[in-house]
């Protein structure tokens, strides 16, 4: 059974494009995740969108990572443009995904809930991966660099860390399960969303869009 789930997830990392192939041209396109992860991003948005009839987002947190409008920057374009400049493991990807899912599902932070919106994804996304680069990889960007990439000012994208880093208690370590279990996420968006299960060594896992 053991080698079974093994090989189940090294062919899922593989899928994904977490493992080097020394075969793929390092200027090749981006790695699967990264599609999969702006995907995932982009329908926890629309599920979170309110009708047009209702006051909007009056009883949502408002934090740190809100800005006034909208980027113009779609979500993937600006998912690819980390990955393109930060350099960091596809792993991170995913790492971020748990970090955001964590920072969003921390009810104990605020009686107010926390959704994920046009408005403050961009800098959720730039933050958590930062973090993720910070805690996962031997070397990495600064905050400057970081901030050039996510198009905040530096003194910004210091606040956004440090913010981020309380509101989810210093909470970094991502178990083994647990990575596995976000990868299957991100698999699971390549199924149609009628199929609400996907059996895996792990157990059920609900696709991403209705488990969030």
């Amino acid at each position: 059974m053991e080698t079974s789930k093994n090989s189940t997830n090294t062919s899922l990392f593989q899928w994904l494009g977490l493992l080097e192939d020394s075969d793929q041209p390092s200027d090749s396109t981006p790695p699967r995740v990264i599609t999969l992860l702006a995907s995932i991003l982009e329908k926890m948005i629309q599920k979170n969108k309110k009708p047009h009839h209702t006051r909007h987002n009056k009883d949502d947190e408002i934090t740190m990572f809100h800005g006034s409008k909208a980027p113009s920057m779609s979500i993937y374009r600006y998912t690819e443009r980390i990955h393109r400049y930060a350099q960091c493991s596809p792993a991170c990807f995913v790492t971020a995904f748990a970090y955001i899912i964590r920072y969003l599902q921390r009810p104990e932070a605020t009686s107010m809930p926390r959704r994920l919106t046009l408005l403050n994804v961009h800098r959720l996304l730039i933050t958590s991966l930062l973090v993720a680069a910070k805690f996962l990889e031997r070397k990495c960007y600064n905050n400057a660099y970081y901030a050039k990439i996510g198009g905040v000012s530096t003194e910004e994208m210091n606040t956004l860390e440090r913010t981020f880093l309380f509101d989810v208690d210093f909470r970094l370590n991502i178990t083994t399960e647990t990575f596995e279990k976000h990868c299957i996420m991100l698999q699971r968006e390549t199924v149609p969303c009628d199929s609400r299960k996907l059996r895996t060594v792990l157990g059920e896992i609900t696709c991403g869009c209705q488990a969030i």
